[in-house]
This record gives structure tokens, C-alpha cells and sequence, in this order.
């Protein structure tokens, strides 16, 4: 059984909570009457403000502002804020009795009489400097990991973009490479139009660039997905070594799709070299183009589509990885061998489009990009795009 001894909590004495008050030397602790004139003085506002108490006692304690903060009327609003609504809390310069300033965190809270009156307010003040500097200089290194990340990201565009680049150049200068060696005209002339193609593939790769941060107006056309998928093709074929088969699969009588030509032969030349790039040794690489009916289940699109699927052989992607591969600036090239940019056009290029695209992937199983556009509603003959 609990004796009634137990029960009692006596009040602290007086003298017992100034001893308290001024055993503190971490915070600073004084009272102040209603007119904001000092009338107590503790052992921590000694050391963190310099004066003794007999130095500040009945000064008022805009005494501790910088000359800014009283010209433009700074204690009487706290003051006034802490009499209207019972405490105030502030953070800044404050200054010692040597003239040097340190960081303080301060509140101002209101002491009341049993009936109500407000007899005076207490001042809790604490030196944070050294926490206020620690923020600075971690608020300096983010922005210098920042800058590092910008300048990175920088150094993996530009590397990149010679490496797209190069794919470019390679099938002009094999495309004129054949072209010089060959007898037949046609053929000469199939390869100065791959030539042709490609430059115009590079044109529209900077035009990507120079628009990349805004919402660029698609050249929409209705396309016959077989002919476009011809003419990739013959620039492909240029570029993929020997030790890579390329399969490509169309459904008979594909239907006309509503796009921008030249932005989806990018796109799906730019997934065409990501699968090369994955491919270490032999390998594979098929591209198959049909119809599909979509039910909500891709980015909650319905209706008829046609699907350009592309699919390797090669590495595959880590999971951990695979939710990240269409953000900007991304890749897991090597440096030099990607910009980053290539899967994000791809896929603002299907959602501008009306379409989206997917991915499945495993790590040593290879991956299939699938890329969905929806068929154009008014089919004519005359609609084709050649």
C-alpha cells in the first residue's frame, strides 16, 4: 500500500529554483519587466553575453541587438508579439558586451501572477552558432556535390552524344564506303540514300537536344509502320556487327499509325543500338511490329495499337536498375557510350504520341522493349506515308 508521504509533491522553495536558474550556464535566463528592462540575471547569460548582472540590470534588452535590428524596431516586436500572444521566438545576431556577435535562438514567454497580471516575461537565450555554422558549411558541400552532379551529368551528355554520333557516322561512312566500291547503280544509289537518311537522323538528334527542355510540337503524318520500319532497316544494318543477327518479324497488312516519322525512326533506331550495346560476343536482336488490343493495362490506354517490340540477347537489366532507366541522364554506360537522354526521349515521345512504352527485362535473360502507338482512325490508301 502506497503511503500518503508518496503522494506529496512539495512545492520547490524560492531559493531553491534561483539556485537552479543559476546553475545553467548553457542557456542564457533572465527576466525582464513588461517594459522589456532587465531584472534578473543568471550564470549562462553571463558567459554568453559578457555582462555581470550589475551591468545590466535595469538596461533595457534591445541592449543585446545589433544596431540593424534596433533601427528597424526589433525587440519592441517581440516584445509586443510575446504580451499579445504569450510567448515569442526569434532567431539571429545578438552581441556580446566585447562588440562580438553570435547566432542565438531566443524565446519570450509571459509570467503571470495567480490573478492574471502579467508581472514580467522570461528570456531563454542560447548560443547556436556553431550548429548555425555546421548547416552553412553542409548546405556548402550539397552545393558542391550538386555542382559535381551538374558537371557530371555534363561530361556524360557530351560523351554521349559523340558516341550517338559516331553511330551515325558509321553508317554514312560505310553506307559511302559501299557505294564507292560497287558497280550497280541501284546499290549505289540505295547507299547514298542511307546516307542521306542517317544525316538527316543526325539533324534531328540535335534538334532533340536544342529542345530537350521544352515540350516540343511533333511533325505528325499518318506513317505505314512497314515502309518505316524498311528504311530503319537499311540504316541498322550498317552499324551491327557480324557477330549480331537481326530478325525482324512484320504482321501482314499492319495498319496506319498517326506520328511524327522522323522522332519514331530515332526512337526506334535509338532502341535498336541499345540493344546492340548490350550484346557482349554473338547475339541477337529481333524487331516485331503487329497489332495489339489494349485494355488499361499500359499507363491505362484502351483500343487498338501497334506494337513495335524490340528484343535481345544480351545482359539484361538489374532490378534495382530498372525503374530509373527512362529518367534523363541516366545510364549504365560506360562514359562515352550514352547520353542519358535516349530512353527519356523515348518515352515522352510515346506519351506525346498517345501511346506509352514497356520493358521487360531480367539480368542474364536479355530485354524486350515494347513500344505502343495507337492506330490511326481514318485509314485511306492515299494516307500512306512513303
Amino acid at each position: 500500500m502506497v503511503s500518503a508521504d508518496c503522494l506529496d509533491h512539495p512545492i520547490m522553495p524560492a531559493h531553491r529554483y534561483e539556485q537552479l536558474v543559476q546553475s545553467v550556464v548553457d542557456y542564457a535566463i533572465y527576466m525582464v519587466d513588461p517594459s522589456g528592462h532587465v531584472v534578473s540575471w543568471n550564470a549562462g547569460a553571463q558567459r554568453i553575453k559578457g555582462y555581470r548582472a550589475d551591468e545590466v540590470i535595469g538596461q533595457h534588452f534591445s541592449l543585446f541587438f545589433t544596431p540593424q535590428d534596433c533601427d528597424e524596431g526589433r525587440p519592441e516586436r517581440l516584445l509586443r508579439q510575446a504580451l499579445e500572444q504569450g510567448v515569442a521566438q526569434d532567431e539571429g545576431w545578438r552581441v556580446r558586451k566585447d562588440g562580438t556577435q553570435f547566432w542565438a535562438l531566443a524565446a519570450l514567454d509571459v509570467i503571470r501572477d495567480d490573478q492574471g497580471q502579467v508581472v514580467g516575461l522570461a528570456k531563454v537565450t542560447r548560443d547556436i552558432t556553431d550548429r548555425r555554422e555546421s548547416a552553412l558549411q553542409l548546405d556548402a558541400v550539397r552545393a558542391q556535390l550538386f555542382q559535381a552532379q551538374k558537371l557530371e551529368a555534363l561530361g556524360q551528355l557530351t560523351g554521349g552524344l559523340a558516341h550517338d554520333f559516331n553511330n551515325m557516322l558509321t553508317i554514312i561512312m560505310s553506307s559511302a564506303r559501299l557505294a564507292l566500291s560497287t558497280q550497280d547503280p541501284e546499290r549505289a544509289k540505295r547507299m547514298l540514300q542511307h546516307i542521306l537518311d542517317a544525316g538527316q537522323r543526325g539533324t534531328e538528334l540535335t534538334q532533340q537536344l536544342l529542345s530537350f527542355a521544352r515540350h516540343r510540337k511533333l511533325d505528325v503524318a499518318c506513317v505505314a509502320p512497314a515502309n518505316l520500319v524498311a528504311a530503319t532497316r537499311g540504316l541498322l544494318e550498317h552499324a551491327l556487327p557480324d557477330s549480331i543477327e537481326l530478325k525482324v518479324l512484320l504482321q501482314p497488312d499492319l495498319p496506319l499509325i498517326e506520328v511524327d516519322a522522323g522522332q519514331l525512326q530515332m526512337v526506334l533506331l535509338n532502341l535498336l543500338f541499345n540493344a546492340r550495346d548490350a550484346i557482349t560476343g554473338h547475339g541477337r536482336i529481333g524487331l516485331t511490329v503487329d497489332v495489339v488490343e489494349l485494355t488499361g493495362k499500359f499507363e491505362g490506354l484502351h483500343g487498338g495499337f501497334v506494337r513495335f517490340e524490340v528484343e535481345d540477347s544480351g545482359e539484361g537489366i538489374a532490378p534495382a536498375v530498372l525503374p530509373r532507366i527512362f529518367e534523363p541522364f541516366f545510364t549504365t554506360k560506360p562514359f562515352g557510350k550514352g547520353t542519358g537522354l535516349g530512353l527519356s526521349q523515348v518515352y515522352g515521345f510515346a506519351r506525346q504520341s498517345g501511346g506509352a512504352i514497356c520493358v521487360d527485362s531480367e539480368p542474364d535473360r536479355g530485354t524486350c522493349m515494347q513500344l505502343y502507338l495507337p492506330i490511326y482512325q481514318g485509314q485511306t490508301d492515299s494516307q500512306l506515308h512513303r
